[in-house]
């Protein structure tokens, strides 16, 4: 079923969204150059420039990567009529987006934002910007221009506050208010450290310095840390989730009922992180808008980033490179029988395929009564690869693990139940307690597991590249149907 609604996503419903962003927006300047010597003048190093481009950025860059995704856009916002100004209106009309609610005001500096790159990499940055709220007048035009767009028709809102004074605690308070008698999701990405005026907001996004300043002291980024600073928050805040990127931790969605979503980083190499999050934001308020799952836009957003952040300068991504990593996650192997094989035979397999350059994931497992929590950990799990191999607890190490009355489900029904997954390649049974002595054999590139562990804390963890974490989807447990067959049973029932 999620392979369906991702599919009818990309393919039918991202082209149709009409989405409105309302924010600080901003001209992002590019001088790109070659550093080969020492300036006699001073100790600095001298860019031999080659060539200089503009994009959009801040709000203007979220309303890009939306228009890339091929959503209708509705940007508001505030600039000047100055030169880049003119730049700016520029660069809107080529990218397709409407900026009928960016406020033109006579006299005020267009925030710009110029970085000078050197072999790729970021040197330094000037920032030409003129701190102003918006005047009363401009804020009632605003929210009347969101009104009227509501009335045309939306799918979703998103806020983003750069803090340079367009949203006011008056447009901020008054979007959200709008946006939820209208039945439309709101995605805030914050500023500041008084969130009040983004309460009634169905998801803020902080990254983690934005939320350390929050709240007031330095956040670990740390699963443990990272959800009890969100819960304190929740009681401070009238937010419905907390959505904070983790950087190389990947990105964490905390509701206010204290129920948990996590998705590890996806990149392999990070050249800029420049408007990470507003491809964040834009994939992940597009996805929740298209009323799927927070786990499945969760794996979305985050797949986002981890291709914005391998390209150099502010990048919106593309529908079709969505479609292109989503062509990647969907197996595409006809289903093949279960083959057993020894653990020799599946690390030969691994070498092949990471010869090939080809990433592999291991999870381990008893998976005794498959079900709804067991798929989509598997799910999850697969994307951060090319193959997910399944090490899995042999009959005997279940009846050690479990007790006497399990396994309910025989260890080679269980791993032909696990091998007709689309998401798995291979199956491997193990007798041992933990999978130490299998993973020092078959060395995969990623070991996941599920739960509350710290990745220091994983057995086999020398045996791999990295660890990941992924959260178990809660109220699902082979224990809890166990339980639930038999109060029926005692019930007369069954």
């Amino acid at each position: 079923m999620t392979e369906s609604y991702i599919d009818n996503f990309l393919n039918k419903l991202l082209p149709n969204l009409r989405i409105a962003v309302i924010g600080d927006v901003m001209v992002d300047r590019y001088v790109f150059g070659k550093v080969e010597r020492i300036s006699p003048e001073a100790p600095v190093p001298v860019n031999k420039v080659s060539h200089i481009t503009s994009a959009l950025g801040g709000a203007a860059n979220v309303a890009s990567n939306l228009a890339n995704l091929e959503c209708r856009v509705f940007l508001a916002g505030l600039m000047g009529t100055d030169e880049y100004g003119t730049v700016l209106q520029k660069l809107l009309t080529d990218a397709h987006i409407d900026g009928s609610g960016v406020i033109s005001r006579t006299g005020h500096a267009t925030t710009t934002k110029l970085r000078v790159l050197g072999s790729r990499q970021q040197m330094l940055r000037l920032d030409f910007e003129e701190i102003t709220t918006l005047e009363s007048d401009e804020e009632q035009m605003l929210l009347q221009w969101l009104q009227e767009r509501i009335q045309d028709g939306l799918d979703g809102i998103i806020i983003s506050d750069y803090g340079k004074g367009v949203l006011t605690d008056t447009v901020s308070s008054g979007v959200i208010s709008i946006a939820r008698k209208a039945g439309i999701p709101v995605l805030v990405d914050p500023k500041g450290t008084d969130w009040s005026k983004y309460n009634g907001a169905d998801f803020v996004t902080p990254n983690m310095k934005e939320i350390s300043d929050c709240i007031g002291y330095t956040v670990a980024n740390a699963g443990g840390d990272v959800i009890e600073a969100a819960m304190k928050l929740h009681e401070r805040y009238d937010f419905a989730h907390l959505m904070v990127t983790r950087s190389e931790k990947g990105i964490t969605v905390i509701g206010k009922d204290g129920k948990v979503w996590s998705n590890p980083a996806t990149a392999q190499e990070v050249f800029d992180v420049s408007g990470a999050g507003d491809t964040v934001a834009a994939a992940f308020l597009t996805s929740i808008a298209a009323k799927l799952s927070v786990r499945t836009s969760l794996q979305i957003a985050n797949s986002a980033a981890g291709v914005v952040v391998a390209k150099v300068g502010t990048y919106p991504i593309h529908r079709s490179e969505l479609l292109q990593l989503w062509h990647q996650w969907r197996p595409n192997r006809r289903w093949a029988p279960y083959e057993s094989l020894s653990c020799r035979e599946m690390a030969g397999k691994i070498r092949q395929w990471q010869q090939n350059g080809e990433i592999v994931v291991f999870t381990n497992g008893c998976f005794d009564i498959l079900h709804r929590g067991h798929i989509l950990y598997l799910q999850q799990a697969a994307m951060l690869g090319q193959h997910l191999v399944i090490g899995l607890n042999s009959d005997e190490s279940v009846h050690r693990l479990k007790g006497e009355a399990r396994p309910l489900v025989q260890q080679n029904d269980r791993a032909v139940l696990l091998s007709a997954l689309a998401c798995v390649d291979d199956v491997v049974i193990f007798n041992e307690d933990t999978p130490k002595e299998l993973l020092a054999i078959l060395r995969p590139d990623i070991l996941v597991k599920g739960g509350d562990y710290k990745a220091d804390e994983v057995i086999g963890r020398e045996y791999v590249k990295r660890v990941e974490i992924i959260s178990f989807e809660e109220g699902y447990s082979t224990t809890n149907i166990i339980d639930k067959i038999t109060n029926m049973v005692r019930k007369g029932i069954l």
